[in-house]
């Protein structure tokens, strides 16, 4: 058994389409091989040393592969965060979360306006930075929130932090949460959006809050804290699971911020349990953004900091890597794609690596996790611990 467990996901960093990519319009789709082929070869030693370069479209790694690797699909119904994630934690989504392609309906923005007591600019799929650049200096003028969705599962607020608050911009989200997207129009997130700057240089600020759908079903990380196994979120995972079985949670700013902080856990109150982060500004400045030069930077400069945290595990330390879909930034539109994801796995006390194959539900992770710490799995997903322990 392995005393601690560290599941790092990289959001959005897909490996190639999905079986069923054809259903989602992206067959072809391709985050990592795509990224290398427009420009150029990723430097990522350290991910290579894992296996990335055994399962994804790169360039070969020359040195020994001392992980294990493989690739796994999503079952769920969508290629959002939330159906990634909770499938990961033993959750698999079948009904389709309600997505909105030609704006919200005029009964439920009756209802933001009645509980929020705010009035709305926007109404309409969009990309967040192409609307606030739009529609930043009415909203300026007027002090009216701009709504905006996607082809996710979302109701995105965006503000100035001059002229909303963001205590107040939180209130309007939790309200929206609670009273507005309710029965048919439960969407999978609340995410405020504030930004800053003046027309013409809007910029996002770091303060994004998501407000997710209550699970419902019970989750991987409840059954530990039930065995009294400690459990910790990183990054923007408390949200994405509505802050459900986590005994603490530490809220991140950037990737950067995310590999630091997880060292630093695992150097003090981290003794043991499972700890899950996300680090999301593969997906949300660099996917979304379809920058690819960008993107791959930021690939190289995580790398550079798993580096560090590669030196810092112990013998009964184990480090998973994942995604929770993919991103292509080459690929038409602004949304997800449907990829297979990366499945790493490493422990110092592994003599070598282990080639773990195509998995068939990212559930896979939390079933492995459970028999891990000695709890009866569910069945969802198959374990892969014994395969590490060869």
């Amino acid at each position: 058994m392995y005393n601690r467990i560290i599941l790092l996901v990289m959001d959005s960093v897909g490996v190639g389409h999905a079986a069923d990519a054809i259903k989602f319009g992206d067959e072809g789709s391709n985050t990592l091989g795509h990224i290398e082929a427009v420009a150029g070869p990723i430097r990522c030693p350290n991910l290579k040393s894992l296996g990335l370069a055994n399962i994804a479209d790169i360039s070969a790694f020359d040195e020994p592969v001392i992980g294990a690797y493989g690739r796994m699909a999503e079952t769920s119904t969508g290629k959002d965060t939330t159906s990634g994630h909770w499938e990961m934690m033993g959750h698999p989504v079948t009904v389709p979360f309600p997505t909105f392609y030609d704006g919200f309906p005029k009964e439920l923005m009756d209802a933001f306006i009645k509980e929020t007591g705010y009035g709305f600019l926007g109404n309409e799929v969009a990309s967040g930075t192409e609307i606030i650049e739009r529609l930043g200096e009415e909203h300026i003028r007027t002090g009216k929130p701009i709504v905006y969705t996607s082809a996710d599962s979302v109701f995105q607020i965006a503000a100035h932090e001059d002229i909303i608050p963001l205590e107040d911009l939180y209130r309007m989200c939790q309200i929206t949460r609670d009273k507005v997207c309710v029965g048919d129009y439960y969407v999978g997130r609340i995410i405020a959006r504030p930004f800053v700057g003046t027309p013409g240089h809007f910029v996002r600020t770091s303060n994004r809050h998501d407000y997710s759908r209550m699970p419902e079903k019970k989750m991987v990380q409840q059954e530990l804290q039930d065995a009294n196994i400690p459990t910790v979120a990183v990054g923007k995972i408390g949200d994405i699971y509505a802050h459900v079985g986590w005994d603490a949670s530490y809220p991140t700013k950037s990737n950067a911020h995310g590999m630091n902080v997880v060292p630093y856990l695992l150097g003090q109150s981290f003794t043991r349990g499972f700890m899950m982060v996300n680090l999301v500004e593969f997906d949300s400045l660099y996917g979304h953004r379809r920058n690819v030069e960008g993107y791959k930077r930021a690939i190289e400069d995580f790398d550079y900091q798993l580096g560090g945290l590669l030196d810092l595990l112990k013998d009964d330390d184990l480090l998973l890597i994942t995604a929770d879909h993919g991103n292509d930034p080459t690929w038409k539109g602004t949304d997800h794609t449907r990829e297979m994801v990366p499945l790493l796995a490493y422990s110092p006390s592994m003599s070598h690596s282990v080639a773990l194959g195509d998995r068939h539900s990212f559930a896979d992770i939390g079933e492995t996790v459970l028999q891990n710490f000695g709890l009866k799995q569910w069945g969802i997903g198959s374990s892969f611990l014994n395969s590490l322990k060869v």
